[in-house]
């Protein structure tokens, strides 16, 4: 069973869902060739996927392309159905940063054969993810600078303001399908910058005032 910590109480909640959003960023989209979609782009990843900071980020051998992928996390604190954008926000016990890890070469392949995502992205140890700070600690979520360093070097920088669907939307459009419950988590997508990383690689993603984790890949 994972666990994830809520601060500053370090409150112990199991980890429920995933939910992922694909394409996010229109920059990100453009440089993945997507095209504007009239509704959020959602796919899942097992808990099994999770790691926390410092804890190895390891390359599967089926792949030969393995990208980043920095987001802002949310998680849900209770229970919800068909939740309002007015009253999304009352849903989140707090944010932090993640790491989408994602097999881009397998991604390709199921795209192109019109198959899930599954593999791609449910791996284990593609779902890197802080410690979430209480939602009453962040005065605008949508307005929080996001960076992933690769070996010293900013590889990813943007600002939760530039979401295509902001969190709101997202969780309204969530629960209009499955039924949020207390540990569900969400990734709200990554900003352009995504690149493919290699054995020995550093990666340190980043929210100020959110979280920080430090991946070694292997």
């Amino acid at each position: 069973m994972k666990t994830i910590t809520l601060l500053p109480s370090n409150t112990k909640i199991r980890a429920n869902n995933i939910f992922c959003v694909g394409q996010n960023y229109a920059d990100h989209a453009k440089e993945m060739g997507g095209v504007p979609q009239k509704e959020p782009i959602i796919f899942l990843k097992p808990t099994s996927a999770i790691i926390e900071n410092g804890q190895d980020i390891i390359i599967p051998k089926m792949s030969t392309n393995v990208h980043h992928e920095v987001e802002l996390t949310v998680l849900i604190g209770k229970q919800g159905k068909n939740i309002s954008q007015l009253d999304a926000m009352k849903y989140v016990a707090g944010y932090g940063v993640g790491l989408d890890m994602t097999m881009r070469d397998k991604q390709s392949e199921a795209k192109k054969a019109g198959n899930p995502w599954t593999v791609s992205k449910g791996f284990d140890t593609s779902a890197a993810l802080s410690s979430f700070i209480d939602a009453s600690k962040i005065s605008n979520p949508q307005d929080l600078e996001i960076n992933l360093i690769v070996n010293g070097t900013l590889r990813q920088h943007s600002n939760t303001r530039n979401m295509i669907y902001t969190i709101d939307v997202l969780i309204s459009f969530l629960s209009s399908v499955f039924t949020l419950e207390e540990g569900d988590i969400i990734y709200t997508g990554t900003p352009e910058g995504v690149a493919q990383v290699l054995s020995g690689d550093i990666l340190s993603a980043e929210i100020p005032g959110v979280g920080k984790i430090q991946h070694t890949v292997k």
